[in-house]
């Protein structure tokens, strides 16, 4: 077992020196000789984020049905997750259902944490109260602000999972699922705890103690890794070129490599970018939810934090659209293939539609939508094909004046389905410009949208087709034909 002594180690050094737990490779062992070294930093913190963003998103997954025994007749907390320096997870279920804490240096501002303000007793019983987030105190120059980290007990498996640095010093994300490893994750978050002389301590030793952490069922550990690596964004290819036998002449590199070097670091900051701006704005949504849970707000007030909470979503899944489209323009053609399969579309529209007709209405552009009275099944990825037609509907209520419209009428064509939005708009539309490879950019409002090159990409490599006809200034026809799916698996 990992024996720690002190309050000043990091959470990275329970996993450094061990061969026990996942730790992702170090970009310095595989960088090329011309690398230097600030790239090579600037490498492992872009792939250290990756592995958190991807194992986060493979934790939701995971919990989900482990947090389903939560409602309002049992309110006993499924699990107890302590994060750092920020929320990990959105989703409303595992919101609700675990005891969850955050360890700030910001905690110090209100240092009593909220559900015992409004308890107003520190000492009552944690299964007779609504699970809650809690803010915990760190010093500011306490080694852990220098982390990000999560650890995660549950009657089935225990989880310390974080980004700090490896043993060179550069940034790497590490994750085990060992009790050992996770009970030590524990005494480290737990000594800084009793520094600051919490007053959730023991209630948080209580916790611990009701799910201390076995040792995993290895399907889960599996499962939870096949996850990671199948929600992993995408990491930009480094500007690299293979090195030719041949001599090449000087207007050659001349010609050729600029451009190269010049479109990676486009992709590469554009990728950084959107992780820049889902992080904060994940935590804003997060902090938001939490409000919205309170019951003395006045419905004024619940009004504004919806309206936030509904601002951050779409800007969190625009940039997630925009990631992709990068994931996917960074990928090798050979490579480039997401997972197909038969969906019924009337569980995706049932979700999409009317949410993008509350999109519509908040821009004031009227969304008509005819569907036949059954849709048949089609092969696509469920997932990215909501997310790609939820970023068209955006597109078009975000570029259309008000009271203009979109007409969104799907039908049957041979062995396809044909989905068709037919916009007109009241005006002129506003003309889009350019913003590198892959960007449009609209000056009047600040709308950023994919290009028609890389929306065609995306629906390709979902298996189906994108048509644009523009009939005059003001009227434009899209059309997308996706393969229906007893079609598909014929024969």
């Amino acid at each position: 077992m990992v024996v720690l002594n002190g309050a000043n180690l990091k959470l990275s050094d329970l996993f450094n020196g061990s061969e026990s737990n996942f730790s992702t490779p170090s970009p310095s062992i595989v960088c090329s000789f011309d690398q230097d070294l600030d790239t090579v930093i600037e490498l492992a913190q872009l792939k250290a984020q990756r592995d958190w963003f991807g194992a986060i998103a493979a934790l939701e997954l995971l919990l989900l049905p482990l947090t389903q025994g939560y409602t309002a007749e049992n309110s006993n907390p499924q699990g107890l997750l302590l994060a750092g320096p920020m929320p990990i997870l959105s989703h409303p279920d595992l919101l609700s259902g675990l005891y969850s804490g955050i360890l700030t240096p910001k905690a110090w501002k209100h240092f009593i944490p909220l559900p015992f303000q409004l308890l107003g007793n520190g000492t009552q019983e944690l299964n007779n109260i609504d699970c809650k987030t809690i803010e915990l105190p760190l010093f500011p120059q306490d080694p852990l602000t220098q982390e990000q980290f999560c650890l995660l007990l549950t009657k089935d498996f225990g989880l310390l999972m974080l980004i700090g640095e490896d043993e060179q010093g550069l940034a790497s994300f590490q994750f085990s699922f060992d009790p050992d490893v996770v009970t030590a994750g524990w005494l480290t978050l737990r000594s800084r705890l009793a520094l600051t002389h919490v007053p959730q301590l023991s209630e948080l030793d209580r916790l611990v103690r009701e799910f201390t952490p076995p040792t995993p069922d290895y399907r889960l550990v599996m499962e939870f890794s096949r996850q990671l690596l199948k929600q992993l964004p995408g990491l930009p290819i480094p500007n690299t070129k293979p090195r030719s036998i041949f001599p090449s002449t000087h207007s050659e590199k001349n010609q050729e490599e600029p451009s190269l070097s010049q479109h990676s670091v486009d992709i590469e900051l554009l990728q950084a970018l959107t992780h820049e701006i889902r992080t904060p704005l994940t935590s804003i949504r997060t902090m938001t939810r939490l409000l919205l849970r309170r019951k003395e707000l006045a419905p004024e007030v619940i009004q504004r934090l919806k309206a936030i909470d509904q601002e951050c979503t779409e800007q969190i899944n625009r940039m997630e659209l925009i990631f992709r489209a990068t994931e996917l323009e960074t990928t090798p053609v050979a490579e480039k293939t997401l997972q197909l399969v038969p969906i019924s579309l009337d569980q995706v529209f049932e979700n999409s539609i009317p949410r993008w007709q509350h999109q519509a209405q908040r821009h004031e552009v009227e969304l008509a939508v005819e569907l036949p009275k059954k849709l048949p099944q089609v092969v696509s990825n469920p997932a990215m094909l909501d997310q790609v037609l939820t970023g068209l509907i955006e597109k078009f209520v975000r570029s259309l004046a008000s009271g203009s419209a979109i007409r969104l009428k799907v039908s049957t064509a041979g062995h396809q389905l044909k989905v068709q939005f037919h916009t007109q708009s009241i005006c002129q539309i506003n003309p889009l410009k350019a913003l590198g490879d892959l960007l449009m950019f609209q000056p009047e409002t600040g709308c950023l949208s994919l290009n028609l090159d890389v929306t065609k990409s995306l629906f390709q490599a979902l298996g189906g087709k994108l048509t644009v006809r523009q009939r005059s200034q003001q009227e434009e026809v899209l059309t997308i034909f996706l393969p229906l799916g007893n079609v598909a698996h014929k024969g």
